[in-house]
């Protein structure tokens, strides 16, 4: 069974805030990661098969929509699957994604361009970092991963 692609480019924002702000850690094998949630709250746990191109992760997206999500996404770009302009994670650093998403009631879309807005405030150049985006997210288009396993429950805290 494969994974479906995420519906839009809020999981690359995620992901890259993940690394940006060092809450996903390749394990020792680099078969697998913890990917610490932004809310800092709870951990998830990602397995992967290179050989296969199959990946497990046990967030939310993962387990209730079956989708490729911020944290495999996260982790694919470390292990170097997907490639990234490390440029682009200071500008996503510090970002409290949940406390945005829930603010717009998880319109993940509404909530990157809040972001994005802020981001300009402060200087940043938002066409330089949408382009980035765009590229790394049409890579994240083009994947195709199958389930590793069984969907493992997601952790239960904020």
């Amino acid at each position: 069974m494969y994974w479906e692609l995420p519906k839009d480019e809020h999981c690359v924002y995620e992901a890259l805030s993940a690394i940006a702000d060092e809450r996903i850690t390749l394990n020792e094998n680099r078969d697998g990661a913890k990917c610490i949630s932004t809310s800092k709250g709870k951990f998830y746990t990602i397995s992967y098969d290179s050989q296969t191109k199959s990946i497990m992760s046990n967030d939310n997206m993962a387990y209730y929509n079956s989708r490729i999500s911020y944290p495999i996404i996260a982790f694919l770009m470390l292990w170097g699957e997907i490639e990234y302009g490390d440029w682009i994670l200071n500008d996503l650093k510090g970002i409290y994604w949940k406390q945005i998403n829930q603010k717009f009631k998880n319109d993940f879309m509404k909530a990157v361009d809040f972001v994005l807005v802020d981001l300009d405030k402060q200087g940043k150049d938002i066409e330089l970092i949408k382009k980035e985006i765009e590229r790394i997210y049409k890579q994240v288009r083009n994947l195709k991963l199958e389930m590793l396993g069984e969907k493992t429950f997601p952790p239960q805290a904020y």
